[in-house]
């Protein structure tokens, strides 16, 4: 009887079991069919409108500009999804979409609206600046509205040919500088010591860990620094605007009393101090384009294609993708951003191993005949950085120029993978240089001590314990951390004295750690010439021989719409990784996607605590400190400089 009713209880928890299964993988089923339904609604539905003569293009950007999305196509897509938006604005699409619109008859105007826009560093801005100056000579205007600019969006709005302002907005220009965090005292209150072991007077990078302040040298380096690029700040918006030399200081200093003459109405001041040509709100903007253009009876405005969608009718070859089906020559574009770190890393951040890869395709790609560096990095690991170098000399050996375009930062590690070019080209706003090495060691001995912690054991030998954080560091390690320091230096200098053609003793001279403008840095012989991005690529195209039958002077001057920069043609082509399968579904189905999805599953995240102004840098700075501990490698050192764009 037992037995029967053993079996019973089998078989009915059998079938139970089989019931809660099928229902669990029916309904599992029906979610994904839901979620491909939903994709093709998003896909059938979305139609590319035929673009009508006298269109104004929208350049309406959002977020951060970047040189690269972070994390690709899928975590933007999970991004959107969740509500957040878009993450940012990459460089490329924005250059591409200007010069597309430059070339397409149907595109009369550009109207540039950056309320959303967060802005990127000076170098990256004055490479979209360029492009409006493309735009207007091809004889189309430009015209700019913000509800207010803050210093980022006012260097990009100067370049119009008409600037209005909201009549309760302003122009806030505030100059360069940072403070930084010093934690000294904070470490020394929860028992922690770093041992900081570096080449370079000026290599103030890990400065805030063991002092409250600057020290006198990162003062004076950054004075230096920070007036240089205000000098290129300033003179570019005054240039653009035809204002006064030294206007835009001399109001600044003057702002309490200016402001309080108009009454405090900041727009006001603004008109009156010719930042601005005209204070009009949205309406009015968008009756004056009716004016001007066409008015578009369905959206009951003027006739106008947004920056995204005319983005998505972009050729593949105009985006800068690789294509089989095209045999043009091309010039490979590989984007180095974000810190270095060893072994592979996702877009935004340069991976020793993934980067030599992308180097390693465009090399061994035929059709490939010359290869820019894009390099927007503060640097990081010494090793992720000889690897990336490497990669570059062995293009070189291979025949085919490397020219290395910096971008907003290409300081430390990011000076070290630029070394092994035929050209390296800043722009004026450039950080660059930081040349030099450091190594930290942490130690806790003392806050464990608090705790009543005591760490105790056996090893074979003294260097064993050496550098365990639990222990005061042993003075022995610490000498031989040094002289790992100092041949890295030593290293670093003596490679870019090979590849400046000069001594190391005159690379020091200008190293030091010591972090530099663009135009300071060629002064110092650093680099070889200013240019932006599109000059790189049509140096590089020259030297690839890309450019025959052209002046070789005219073309590498040339701006990119010129004939001399057209003839004979040449694709560009960014070189990055190959997207996985998930990316590649949403990269078919466009954008639209995620939103669709969004729509439908409401996964608005809300931020909670102090705001991220208060707690980013500390966070970012501890972090990387404890990341450096439990990454630490036996004599470890870094090229960073622990900076970024003004």
């Amino acid at each position: 009887m037992f037995k029967r009713l053993f079996a019973w209880l089998r078989r009915g928890v059998g079938a139970l079991w089989w019931f809660i299964d099928a229902t669990r993988r029916t309904l599992l089923n029906l979610l994904f069919l839901g979620l491909i339904v939903l994709i093709a609604v998003a896909v059938f539905k979305r139609e590319v409108p035929v673009l009508q003569d006298n269109t104004a293009l929208v350049l309406d950007l959002q977020g951060p500009l970047v040189e690269e999305q972070s994390g690709g196509v899928r975590d933007n897509a999970l991004a959107q999804l969740q509500g957040n938006g878009a993450q940012s604005t990459r460089l490329r699409d924005v250059l591409a979409v200007l010069a597309a619109a430059e070339a397409d008859p149907n595109i009369s105007r550009v109207v540039l609206v950056l309320d959303e826009f967060q802005g990127g560093g000076l170098a990256a801005l004055r490479d979209i600046a360029d492009a409006l100056d493309r735009f207007k000579a091809s004889g189309k205007p430009v015209t700019a509205w913000g509800s207010g600019y803050d210093q980022k969006q006012y260097y990009l709005a100067t370049h119009a040919n008409e600037v209005f302002l909201h009549p309760l907005g302003a122009v806030y220009l505030d100059g360069f500088g940072r403070l930084r965090n010093y934690y000294l005292d904070a470490l020394d209150k929860l028992g922690v010591s770093v041992s900081l072991i570096k080449v370079g007077s000026f290599k103030s990078a890990a400065e805030p860990f063991i002092a409250n302040g600057p020290s006198p040298a990162a003062t004076e380096a950054d004075t230096l620094l920070y007036n240089g690029l205000w000098a290129t700040y300033t003179e570019g918006i005054e240039a653009a605007r035809q204002l006064p030399a030294g206007s835009t200081q001399a109001l600044i200093e003057a702002l309490p009393e200016r402001l309080a003459a108009v009454g405090g109405d900041a727009a006001k001041l603004a008109l009156e101090a010719k930042q601005v040509d005209a204070l009009k709100t949205r309406d009015e903007l968008r009756e004056l384009m009716i004016e001007r253009g066409v008015r578009d009876t369905e959206s009951k405005s003027f006739r106008q294609v947004s920056f995204d969608t005319y983005l998505s009718r972009l050729t593949p070859s105009q985006r800068g993708e690789p294509s089989a089906l095209v045999a043009t020559p091309a010039v490979g574009i590989v984007v180095a951003e974000g810190e270095i770190v060893d072994g592979a890393a996702p877009a935004g951040a340069v991976g020793g191993l993934s980067t030599a890869a992308l180097i390693r395709k465009a090399r061994e790609d035929e059709a490939i005949k010359a290869l820019v560096l894009r390099v927007n990095s503060p640097g990081g690991s010494v090793f992720g950085s000889e690897l990336v170098r490497r990669e570059l000399e062995l293009t070189r050996a291979a025949g085919k120029p490397v020219v290395v375009s910096m971008g907003s930062v290409a300081a430390s590690g990011g000076y070290w993978i630029s070394t092994a070019s035929d050209e390296v080209m800043a722009d004026a706003a450039t950080v660059t240089g930081s040349i030099g090495v450091f190594a930290l060691l942490p130690n806790a001995s003392r806050a464990i001590d608090k705790l009543g912690v005591h760490a105790e054991g056996v090893t074979t030998t003294w260097l064993g314990a050496a550098g365990d954080p639990r222990r005061e560091p042993d003075p022995r390690f610490i000498g031989m951390l040094q002289t790992s320091v100092n041949h890295i230096y030593a290293d670093f200098i003596g490679k870019v004295a090979a590849a400046r053609k000069t001594t190391p003793d005159q690379i020091d001279a200008v190293a030091q750690g010591r972090v530099w403008t663009g135009l300071q840095a060629r002064e110092r012989g650093l680099v070889d010439t200013i240019g932006g991005l599109n000059a790189a690529i049509r140096s590089a195209a020259l030297r690839a021989k890309l450019l025959e039958g052209s002046d070789p002077d005219v073309a590498a001057s040339a701006p990119a719409s010129s004939a001399a920069a057209k003839a004979p043609s040449y694709r560009i082509v960014y070189v990055d990784r190959e997207p996985g399968r998930f990316e590649r579904l949403i990269e078919a189905f466009g954008g639209a996607t995620a939103r669709v999805l969004a729509q439908h599953f409401d996964l608005q995240l809300v931020p909670a605590g102090l705001p991220e102004r208060v707690t980013g840098p500390v966070r970012k700075d501890l972090g990387w400190l404890v990341e450096l501990v439990d990454g630490r490698k036996p004599f470890a050192a870094v090229t960073h400089c622990l900076c970024g764009p003004p």
